[in-house]
């Protein structure tokens, strides 16, 4: 069973990135088509033999190295996304079961490039900027299965 697309998209993705200070249509758009690709949506909150985790998939090391070489370097959204994290909770956990954290931490992943956000209405755009700068080239993703999850989850 996956998320209600709407009430994701309402709920979560909006709302931490405003809370954030990094939201735009086309960022929230770029979580959902993420999130779409990645897990079906909330279907899988961890990868089957892997390590990766939670709605975005992301694996404990890449969340360190966000951290260690993005976030501290950023005072002010460092404090926010350190804000939504639930105390005493693992990494793991984190990512697992904190929609709010894991959805700052996709954020960032893609705030980590200056390229501009593809317009929230190319999906092509999307799905090769989410190949290019989260998925990676060595990443397993095709542009036409990330088309596919898109428009079957959201």
């Amino acid at each position: 069973m996956s998320f209600n697309p709407r009430q994701f998209r309402e709920y979560i993705i909006r709302p931490t990135l405003k809370y954030i200070e990094a939201y735009s249509e086309n960022a929230e758009e770029l979580l959902m088509l993420t999130a779409a690709q990645e897990s079906h949506l909330g279907q899988f909150l961890h990868q089957v033999n892997g390590p990766a985790r939670g709605v975005y998939q992301i694996e404990p090391a890449t969340e360190e190295d966000i951290w260690n070489n993005f976030l501290r370097y950023r005072e002010g959204l460092e404090s926010k996304v350190d804000n939504l994290r639930i105390l005493n909770y693992t990494v793991v956990a984190e990512m697992e079961g904190n929609l709010y954290y894991a959805t700052a931490m996709a954020r960032c992943m893609y705030l980590r490039h200056s390229e501009l956000l593809p317009d929230k209405k190319d999906l092509r755009g999307m799905a090769e900027y989410y190949k290019k700068y989260f998925n990676t080239i060595k990443g397993a993703a095709k542009i036409e299965d990330v088309f596919d999850n898109y428009h079957r989850y959201c």
